[in-house]
């Protein structure tokens, strides 16, 4: 469903008591109200014109490759700002919310002309309804806690929860975020981004196999966390993966795949999946400290330091 009306907000808003009091009239800007409601949301853009999508949530947006070089595409803040350098026919973004996962989507399309677009507003909740015979419109919401029908779930209780085990979400959450498309993701309520406050390279974790360890990225919900690792060979022979030599204190472990390959070879590298309580630089053993090499004797004619409160001084 949607509906489109204009709902006129003023601008320069720390001059309205001035303007007011003299007479200016203030500049206004329509904005248009689209409902989210699972049915792609039609945004046709002015090639040239810059137009602005206030998402309301931390989004990232993917868009198809053939867009490139046709479209410009800046996110910040809850809003996107679109900019069509050429015209094109209609095609599907994504806005994926980093909070849980959920994708909006939108079907843009790019037409040479002046037409002015108006910035759109997205509504997740309430109705957005147009008043009969005028331009005016009401959005409404009901209040948090309250029921319309006997038996209806408040929004309190429709909060979406996670069902399978915590480990398992967040394991699969993140091999979807890092190999499958983005809208194949499943949404998982209250997961998050995190820095894993971890060096580039990791040593500690297998040692005793000839990989190298690096941490790509890092979520968790409800206080527990996972973290992506890269491993990759660096020998001529085939490496079996055994999570039982994996060293540091985490709920769970999953490889991507069972062994990697020689090096060089499109097998050689792999990804690793821990699953910890808390903070995951504490999860990992700390890193050896490398030992500072000593001088075996001093050099044939080299400088010699003075004792205290004397002067060096040249042979």
């Amino acid at each position: 469903m949607r509906i489109k009306h204009r709902h006129y907000l003023p601008l320069c808003l720390a001059l309205l008591g001035a303007a007011g009091s003299i007479g200016i009239p203030l500049p206004v800007q329509a904005v248009e109200l689209m409902k989210w409601e699972r049915i792609p949301l039609q945004v046709p853009l002015t090639v040239g014109q810059e137009r602005i999508v206030f998402v309301n949530k931390n989004v990232r947006v993917g868009f198809p490759p053939e867009l490139n070089g046709k479209l410009r595409v800046q996110s910040t803040g809850g809003a996107v700002y679109l900019q069509a350098n050429s015209a094109f026919a209609t095609t599907r973004l994504q806005l994926q919310d980093v909070e849980n996962g959920e994708l909006i989507l939108l079907d843009i399309t790019a037409l040479e002309g002046k037409q002015v677009r108006e910035p759109v507003s997205l509504v997740y909740q309430g109705e957005v309804s147009s008043a009969t015979g005028s331009d005016n419109t009401s959005v409404s919401a009901p209040e948090s806690g309250t029921t319309k029908n006997k038996g209806q779930s408040t929004a309190k209780d429709s909060t979406p929860r996670i069902t399978t085990p915590l480990p398992i979400a967040l394991t699969r959450y993140a091999a979807q975020s890092l190999y499958a498309p983005l809208r194949t993701i499943e949404p998982l309520p209250g997961v998050h981004a995190i820095s894993h406050g971890l060096s580039s390279t990791i040593t500690s974790l297998l040692p005793s196999e000839p990989v190298t360890v690096r941490p790509l990225a890092a979520w968790g919900a409800q206080g527990v966390n996972v973290v992506a690792l890269k491993l990759t060979n660096q020998r001529s022979g085939k490496v079996v993966l055994d999570p039982r030599r994996l060293q540091g204190n985490f709920t769970s472990a999953t490889f991507q795949h069972r062994w990697l390959g020689a090096a060089g070879t499109p097998e050689d590298t792999t990804m690793l999946y821990l699953v910890m309580d808390g903070r995951p630089d504490a999860a990992f053993l700390p890193e050896p400290v490398m030992p500072v090499a000593k001088t075996k004797g001093k050099a044939r004619g080299s400088t010699t330091s003075a004792p205290a409160g004397e002067t060096p001084h040249a042979n």
